[in-house]
């Protein structure tokens, strides 16, 4: 089959490029000419919006992706999460709370050569049986001997010894921080040693599947986007940064050129991103609004002269009925009669109340008094399974142009400062998608395709590989003629 529809003589590879927080303006539109390697696959093969899952973050997207599973049936709904129905038990999602196979897990079992280098929630290791891991962002150290890095053990000490004296970095080390100097030499230098590590893979292991995350597209969208945007409040004009995320493109571009050209010709390469990126407006500050509107009740009153997180105070559960959780997206739990500890709402009332509640967030005005466009989810009406303590509700505020903030001590309920250190940029939903066919095969005609779903991944990987597509694996697959 698979040779009759793309004339295939020999065993496929396929080689995946991820750009976390890579958006389609950028990469399809504004600087599509600036950026000749990946115009190169625009142009040889086909792309397309890529619609992340909802919530649009790093976890859960890309184990969605990669699994073809949507967060309620992962079971995880961002990096914290809820570990029972207590009101203080928290964990974050690393690789241990991923329980379904992803891509890369399938290959392996089916006899593929697999080499993964940098995907979320890939540390804890989890041993593959034919193939080569390098853990992410999550990895507490790459210093501390304790901590295993690498899949098999003795990858650790190879990557060390090529980069000697420096060593690996799995993230930008503080990328929240106003000096933008210190994070860009930061950045430039992790994004500089994983392309070593890379070539070096390349160049000395066999594979089948090869797929890499790059964080840096993502991390520097969320220091400096506020500097690059001409429609963000602080963007500054002629600004010294004005320029820097176009000039770390031009780079990465540049890093990635280095990586095609050592792809065998019949490999296929498929290029993604988990989300895109937006400006930030500012923060709405969910739980002083829930304790204005009279739905979350403290003891006291929060301290006015320094800022205090949820837990750091003194909640009256008896007569609290919701809370919400900061971040990009606000995570709203309802304080349910039998469910939490010192439930106050009635069971019979959930779905009254919750509805309630759902539309007076919905109601909340910007701060000039027009409306925002906020897009708020129940996990059950768009996830095919709720598995464990999914929230209540899923908030988009003004359809991700604010983000949610959990703290208490802002002025009212509306902040224009991160309560987590620097961040201008939000998650858009729309990430990119760039199917190029290989090299010994005749190229695909350019064209901008209707957008792809995120869990479209996996499906499509097997297709590639001529392997059959688990039944419940949620998406499409997405390359041939009728794709």
């Amino acid at each position: 089959m698979f040779k009759r529809l793309f004339g295939r003589t020999a065993d496929p590879k396929l080689f995946v490029i991820g750009l976390d927080c890579a958006p389609p303006e950028l990469l399809f539109q504004q600087w599509r000419h600036e950026l000749p390697n990946l115009k190169r696959l625009m142009d040889r093969g086909q792309y397309r919006e890529l619609e992340s899952v909802i919530p649009a973050i790093t976890v859960p997207a890309w184990s969605c992706m990669t699994s073809s599973k949507d967060p309620g049936t992962l079971g995880f709904y961002g990096f914290r999460n809820r570990a029972d129905y207590s009101y203080d038990g928290r964990y974050i999602a690393t690789g241990q709370a991923v329980k379904e196979k992803r891509i890369w897990e399938i290959l392996s079992e089916a006899g593929k050569k697999c080499i993964v280098v940098g995907v979320p929630q890939t540390y804890p290791i989890k041993p593959l049986a034919n193939g080569h891991i390098i853990s992410s962002f999550l990895t507490p150290s790459t210093t501390d001997p304790a901590i295993q890095w690498t899949h098999p053990p003795e990858l650790r000490q190879e990557v060390e010894k090529l980069l000697a004296p420096e060593i690996y970095d799995v993230d930008v080390p503080n990328f929240r921080t106003d000096d933008k100097d210190y994070l860009l030499r930061q950045l430039y230098d992790m994004t500089r040693k994983r392309f070593v590590v890379l070539r070096h893979l390349l160049d000395t292991r066999p594979w089948d599947f090869f797929m890499f995350v790059e964080m840096g597209t993502d991390r520097i969208h969320h220091a400096l986007w506020a500097l690059h945007d001409p429609t963000h409040r602080k963007f500054e004009v002629n600004g010294r940064y004005q320029h820097a995320i176009r000039d770390y493109y031009r780079y990465l571009d540049g890093e990635i050129g280095t990586l095609l050209e050592r792809l065998p010709p019949e490999t296929h390469i498929l290029t993604v991103s988990d989300h895109g990126v937006k400006k930030m407006e500012g923060g709405i500050c969910i739980n002083e609004w829930m304790r204005q509107q009279g739905y979350l009740s403290l003891m006291e009153e929060p301290p006015t002269d320094r800022l205090t997180t949820l837990e750091q105070t003194a909640v009256d559960w008896p007569r609290t009925r919701a809370w919400g959780d900061g971040g990009y997206y606000a995570r709203i739990f309802l304080n349910l009669e039998g469910r939490e500890p010192q439930g106050t709402v009635p069971q019979a009332e959930y779905e009254a109340f919750r509805d309630e509640l759902a539309a007076a967030i919905q109601a909340i005005p910007a701060p000039d008094g027009s409306p925002l466009q906020t897009r708020i989810f129940k996990p059950e009406e768009i996830y095919r399974k709720v598995r464990h303590v999914a929230p209540d509700l899923i908030v988009y505020f003004d359809d991700l142009g604010w983000r949610s903030v959990g703290s208490f001590g802002h002025e009212g309920i509306y902040t224009f400062e991160n309560d987590t250190g620097p961040d201008d940029a939000n998650h858009a939903q729309f990430g990119v998608w760039i199917y190029t066919p290989p090299a010994n095969e005749a190229g695909l005609d350019g064209r901008q395709l209707p957008p792809a779903h995120l869990l479209d991944f996996a499906p499509t990987v097997l297709h590639l590989f001529g392997l059959p597509v688990p039944a419940d694996m949620q998406g499409q697959v997405r390359v041939g003629k009728s794709a």
